[in-house]
């Protein structure tokens, strides 16, 4: 009789880099989302954390760290000896921890099959995060026991060129001792970055005399980086100098939106906060989109003008209803009134035929709108899925220029629930540096379920419609891309950041001081 084996588990030390996400390698993310169990270190920050539980197996499980390197040692066995894949993922590199490589070394002496994957160092990554190179012979190190530290061999690292080191900010004063005392110069450049690669990163520069109080109130890991390099960091400094970097912005959107404006806002050193004002719902009764779709099939359209997202979707899934696919829209041209609209359309095989090359709006499409031709369009009908609270502006201009329009409500817009108590006040007292607004509805579902934003914040609105709203509730309108999208509108806030940040450089230092434009929630000159 042959017996049953449990098959073999496996075991992988896992660097995640500095803290930023994006700096995970390739096999670290394979090696995370094909786990069981990961044991974390509570070092790892929460952001990265929160990263990989979202793409992780639904049934992983994740737990801190606990005890001696034994101790951890033993619970990712039991796990691999269960025939589980284990993970111990550790902030910066897995080797630059001893007690990692105590762990490892228990490892090593059993039968248990083990990798280690490494990772961005911290000291070395986050001094690329602030903007100072590590030039000349770099020392970087990833120190857990300032105790232990061999001062005088940092002293000669300083001099031979440049040293970062990782550590509790509490260590601060005792690196700084250390330092002293093994005749390293206190005038020597110093630099102090907390929350490194984080979304509230702040870099301090001062000297070796004086970094532990040009740091306080720093917690956590922190980096200090010495040398040569430190004060390259004030043209070097590049992410903590992105245009919104620091920047809280709201953005009031439905929920399967939100995500794609957020990343964009993140990529200029925002920290987007998402506030849904709009749930998407199907129309109260079907019986337009049924006789809509049966009118597709039957060509009964020459035309289809897709408005939205929305609409584009609402419509591909009234197909699936009835199994039809992209093959059914033959013969049927397709039109959008921008670029995000289009890309949902192309997302299912097929290629719009017109597209607004100027304003990217209900105006934009109708210039570029041939007019009717009875011998050209031996079809004369349109098809216009779209909200049920959509303006008559592009029906109106068709039927002006000869096309019969069937104007059918595909999907309801209605008001989301209210935002937390600690939003709202947020909104309303200006704890938001910015608003970005996408449609004349999220103006009007923000304001009646949260409240109006408080004057100082800035109000960015994709195009002309949208901002006429914005102003009828009485807001100011401060920037509007010239095409109506989400990338130009990100790009058109980021731009008006940069202007308030140029006028706030061009201040007089005394002025500056006076004034109340100190971050970027003050930016604003009224």
């Amino acid at each position: 009789m042959i017996g049953t084996r449990k098959p073999a588990g496996r075991i992988a030390f896992v660097g995640a880099g500095p803290g930023d996400p994006g700096l995970l390698t390739r096999r670290a993310h394979d090696a995370l989302v094909h786990a069981d169990q990961v044991v974390y270190d509570r070092s790892v920050p929460e952001a990265l954390l929160t990263a990989v539980k979202a793409e992780a197996k639904a049934d992983a499980q994740f737990t801190p760290a606990e005890g001696a390197p034994g101790d951890v040692a033993k619970v990712l066995l039991s796990a691999a000896r269960s025939g589980l894949t284990a993970v111990h993922l550790v902030a910066g590199d897995p080797f630059g921890h001893d007690s990692v490589v105590k762990e490892v070394q228990a490892v090593a002496r059993t039968a248990v099959h083990f990798e280690v994957v490494p990772g961005v160092g911290q000291a070395e990554g986050v001094a690329t995060y602030a903007g100072v190179p590590l030039s000349g012979v770099r020392t970087a190190a990833d120190v857990d026991d300032v105790a232990a530290m061999d001062f005088e061999a940092l002293a000669a690292a300083v001099g031979r060129g440049s040293l970062a080191l990782a550590v509790d900010a509490g260590d601060l004063a005792a690196v700084r001792d250390g330092l002293l005392a093994v005749g390293v110069d206190g005038a020597t450049a110093v630099a102090v970055t907390g929350d490194g690669t984080g979304e509230t990163q702040y870099t301090t520069t001062s000297t070796v005399d004086s970094f532990v109080a040009a740091a306080l109130g720093f917690t956590g890991r922190v980096v200090l980086t010495l040398g040569a390099g430190v004060p390259h960091r004030d043209k070097l400094s590049w992410w903590e100098n992105r245009p919104l970097y620091g920047w809280k912005v709201l953005v009031p959107r439905t929920k399967e939106q939100a995500g794609v404006m957020s990343a964009r806002l993140r990529e200029y050193g925002a920290i987007p906060c998402e506030v849904p004002t709009i749930a998407v719902e199907p129309p109260r009764t079907p019986a337009q989109m049924e006789r809509a779709v049966k009118g597709l099939v039957d060509g009964r359209y020459a035309w289809v003008i897709f408005t939205s997202v929305n609409a584009v979707r609402a419509v591909w899934e009234k197909f699936g209803e009835h199994g039809l696919d992209a093959r059914h829209f033959g013969g049927v041209k397709i039109a959008c009134i921008g670029e995000a609209t289009a890309d949902a359309v192309r997302a299912f095989g097929i290629q719009p035929e017109l597209i607004p090359s100027g304003e990217q709006s209900s105006e934009g499409l109708l210039a570029e709108f041939s007019p009717h031709d009875e011998i050209l369009d031996p079809v004369g009908r349109v098809l216009l899925p779209r909200a049920d609270i959509a303006t008559e502006t592009l029906a109106a201009g068709l039927t002006e220029r000869g096309w019969e329009v069937d104007d059918v409500t595909a999907y309801r817009t209605v008001r989301a629930a209210p935002p937390p108590a600690e939003i709202r006040d947020a909104i309303k007292s200006g704890g938001f540096d910015a608003v970005l607004f996408t449609s004349s509805s999220t103006v009007r579902n923000l304001v009646g379920i949260a409240g109006k934003p408080h004057a100082r914040t800035v109000v960015a609105v994709i195009g002309p419609k949208t901002a006429e709203t914005a102003t009828e509730f009485g807001l100011r309108v401060d920037a509007q891309p010239a095409h109506a999208s989400v990338p130009d509108l990100v790009e058109a806030l980021a731009s008006y950041a940069v202007e308030l940040r140029e006028k706030l450089a061009a201040m007089p230092a005394k002025q500056r001081r006076g004034s109340k434009v100190q971050g970027p929630t003050a930016l604003r000159f009224r």
